[in-house]
């Protein structure tokens, strides 16, 4: 059963099925389990809960993964002397507890509590049976570590530590703006501006409301106030004639549509990602990381080094075009195409419940582009298989097919021309967002992960 576009699509028992078949595959190894493995399966414990929660929509979903990367990061930056924690440097998080110099720590044990922790407040709407999933992974995970070290006080201080940073984030994540915002979806009291050119709610829509999801977002707290900086990006002024610059952004989008190849229709549904249907668009760039990490099975600290970097990158870019998307309050293709080119035309996409300018899949992807890139290289090629097995969309009559790409930057062009394909943003939405992804995403990179020596 769904409810609407942010609603909650559950069959537990295939969960179940598939949380044991993917994420938990190594926990079903009792003779061997890694500290990485540790890491991914709590990524994939992450995108699942992100899947099977309702009311998680976009925004709500970056801003999560941001908390829960950083939580990662925090867990175990202490074993790892070349790094530092980010206390102090992100955006009014002064502090953080501290390991005791006398303690021999796992640090598995601290990351799979903080996780569990994290995770559970993070998404307090989540069904019970989803919580006993992230118990059942925290227990049996702890019974593997703590069965391998004698030093059972040793084992507990691990525990307790990763609780208590993971308390302490969350404790940080209440003053943002965005606590528990899976209440506030859609708020009936906003009062949307009157203006030429400004957004208004399709009949061929993903969302079952006319309101816009959530109209305050852009003032909630970014993870780093240098990315609360950025100025907004500049959009062609509205002008209706035929002809003008603004005119050919949607006509550009009419005639794209009349010839779509198939692989540009594969393209569209692939990153549409609906939060109906699937653990959302930052999900998606999550689940790209652990790709990335899986196929070069680095050491941990950059397993938790890379989830806080794109937890926090894709955070930051949805509050950023969310400022912007409201300032500008703009109009998509259906509404201007059906006004003043074909009054006929529907966009080979439903349009989502927000205005348009800029893209929030250029901005996101962007951002995660430029961190992966500064992890795992400009050629890092890759294949993306998230919807493989999907049932085929028979209205659309497209298949769900994997997606290869030759670097991180190609995965992020492809994201933002999707929308285009599917016309439900113009160009310059595209072209806006992907300059202030990399902004932002320049600016997690730029942040003090290793000690200066």
């Amino acid at each position: 059963m769904t409810n609407g576009m942010f609603g909650i699509k559950i069959n537990f028992y295939t969960f179940i099925l598939l949380f044991f078949a993917v994420s938990g595959c190594s926990l079903l190894r009792p003779h061997h389990l890694s500290e990485r493995e540790v890491a991914g399966a709590w990524a994939d414990m992450t995108l699942r809960m992100m899947r099977y929660t309702p009311a998680n929509s976009p925004t709500f979903a970056s801003r999560g993964l941001g908390y829960i990367g950083l939580t990662m990061y925090e867990t175990v930056v202490h074993g790892y002397p070349e790094y530092q924690s980010l206390a102090g440097y992100a955006n009014g998080l002064d502090s953080l507890p501290q390991p005791q110099p006398s303690v021999a720590y796992n640090w598995a044990l601290a990351l799979n509590a903080g996780q569990a922790f994290i995770l559970k407040n993070i998404y307090q709407q989540t069904s019970n049976e989803n919580k006993q999933s992230i118990d059942s992974l925290e227990t049996k995970i702890y019974q593997y570590f703590s069965g391998k070290n004698a030093d059972k006080a040793a084992t507990e201080h691990s525990v307790a530590y990763g609780r208590a940073v993971a308390a302490a984030i969350f404790e940080w994540s209440k003053t943002d703006g965005g606590h528990r915002a899976y209440l506030k979806n859609f708020d009936k009291t906003y009062n949307k501006p009157h203006q030429k050119g400004g957004w208004k709610p399709p009949l061929y829509a993903q969302s079952f409301s006319h309101h816009p999801l959530h109209p305050y977002w852009g003032q909630n707290r970014t993870f780093l106030a240098k990315n609360a900086e950025i100025p907004a990006p500049t959009m062609t002024p509205y002008d209706t004639t035929p002809g003008s610059a603004y005119y050919q952004q949607y006509m550009q989008v009419y005639e794209k549509d009349k010839v779509l190849t198939q692989d540009e229709k594969e393209a569209a549904l692939w990153w549409g990602d609906d939060p109906a249907e699937t653990f959302t668009p930052p999900g998606h760039s999550y689940s790209l990381a652990s790709l990335a990490l899986r196929k070069t099975n680095p050491p941990l600290i950059k397993w938790a080094e890379t989830y806080a970097r794109i937890g926090m990158s894709v955070a930051d870019a949805f509050t950023c075009c969310w400022k912007w998307k409201y300032y500008y309050f703009s109009e998509r293709p259906n509404t201007f195409i059906t006004q003043f080119i074909d009054k006929e035309w529907e966009s080979f996409w439903p349009d989502p419940p927000f205005p348009a300018f800029p893209s929030g899949h250029a901005i996101q992807s962007a951002a995660a582009a430029t961190v992966l890139t500064d992890l795992f290289g400009e050629s890092f090629a890759f294949t993306d298989s998230t919807h493989v097995g999907r049932p085929p969309d028979g209205l659309r009559d497209v298949e769900f097919k994997a997606r290869s790409f030759p670097s991180f930057w190609a995965f992020a062009q492809e994201t933002a021309n999707s929308r285009f394909y599917g016309g439900i943003h113009t160009l310059q939405d595209n072209q806006a967002g992907q300059e202030a992804g990399i902004s932002i995403g320049k600016a997690v990179n730029a942040l003090p992960w290793r000690i200066s020596r």
